[in-house]
């Protein structure tokens, strides 16, 4: 009786499914191959109820404005602009709103600082640029977001894959309704806007209540970001980035890595002037900050900079990142 009760539910479940993608003839995901094989391996690996994850996956719902939001354009028109992107970013909104922020989480900024070596501005400015301090965390149910990037999405589909079988196990640890937790079209969640593999590896109980909640937390996000900074190479008190004004123009391939292995030695030939003291045995990247119909606007990226890069892989994203953080420290 048993049996035939739980399968009677799910095919009312599959039912309901296949109402509501009725008109896109969609097919639900409890119905296909892939996702029946990702169950399996998630009841294999970590015990989990094949028949409740079933459950599950017929009340997901497939958003194709995810594969919209996520997928490169098919023809791209936009030129890469630095004068563009910065406003973005830095404005008077996030400058305004971080310095509130540090002003009221001054002392768990200084404790993160202390603990993990990373500056207060540069925790602050990751969580501004992120979700403008809280304000814009996502509407996405994750649950949605990362199945429809795991099955509908094939370019990505073994990361996105992953990162749903973190995200049901962190739902299963910390007790949640799979969908209550909302996030980017992306699945990252909460202030830091952290993958479900990041919150499960390097969110930190910051205010050691008992529980990690980068979605409702600040404190819990600060010591996040910064342990996810250490974790990735955070150097205490060494230099981030500086500009560099060259004379002429420079050959392009010098500035095809963001990776710090360039030395003085490579760019001696060129004459140029920069900011700040370097030493010879200093590794750098040459950061092209490109404006179309100026001059390109140039810096060296020490391995704090390329940090950085590793919460997003975007020179824009992380000078942006340097650029609010230098306007919100307090001075």
């Amino acid at each position: 009786m048993y049996f035939l009760r739980s399968h009677f539910v799910l095919l009312m479940l599959l039912c309901i499914s296949h109402v509501a993608y009725a008109d896109a003839d969609w097919v639900a995901y409890p119905a296909r191959e892939e996702v029946k094989s990702f169950v399996l391996e998630m009841v294999q690996k970590h015990g989990f109820d094949s028949e409740k994850l079933l459950t599950s996956f017929a009340q997901t719902q497939h958003q194709p404005s995810v594969i919209k939001a996520i997928s490169p354009p098919a023809n791209p028109i936009k030129v890469r602009s630095w004068e563009r992107y910065k406003p973005r970013f830095i404005n008077q909104i996030r400058i305004s709103r971080g310095q509130t922020f540090m002003q009221t989480y001054a002392q768990d900024l200084k404790r993160a600082r202390e603990q993990f070596g990373v500056p207060e501005e540069i925790i602050a400015a990751i969580i501004g640029v992120e979700t403008v301090y809280g304000s814009n965390k996502g509407n996405y149910r994750i649950m949605d977001a990362l199945t429809t990037l795991a099955f509908d999405y094939p370019r990505r589909a073994e990361y996105f894959r992953g990162e749903l079988e973190q995200f049901l196990l962190l739902a299963r640890e910390q007790q949640l309704d799979e969908f209550s937790v909302l996030g980017s079209y992306a699945g990252a969640i909460g202030f830091p806007q952290f993958m479900p593999t990041n919150v499960r590896t390097l969110a930190v109980d910051f205010d050691a209540d008992g529980m990690i909640d980068l979605r409702n937390n600040p404190v819990d996000a600060i010591g996040s970001v910064a342990k996810y900074l250490q974790h990735y190479g955070w150097q205490p008190n060494a230099p981030i980035a500086t500009p560099i004004r060259f004379q002429a123009e420079i050959p392009s391939h010098y500035s095809e890595s963001i990776l710090p292995a360039l030395t003085l030695a490579d760019i001696q030939p060129f004459a140029f002037n920069v900011e700040g003291s370097i030493t010879p045995e200093q590794n750098f990247a040459l950061l092209p900050l490109e404006t179309p119909n100026k001059a390109t606007e140039y810096w060296l990226g020490f391995n704090n900079f390329y940090v950085i890069t590793r919460y997003n892989k975007s020179t824009f994203y992380a000078m942006s990142v340097l650029q609010l953080a230098q306007a919100i420290k307090p001075q």
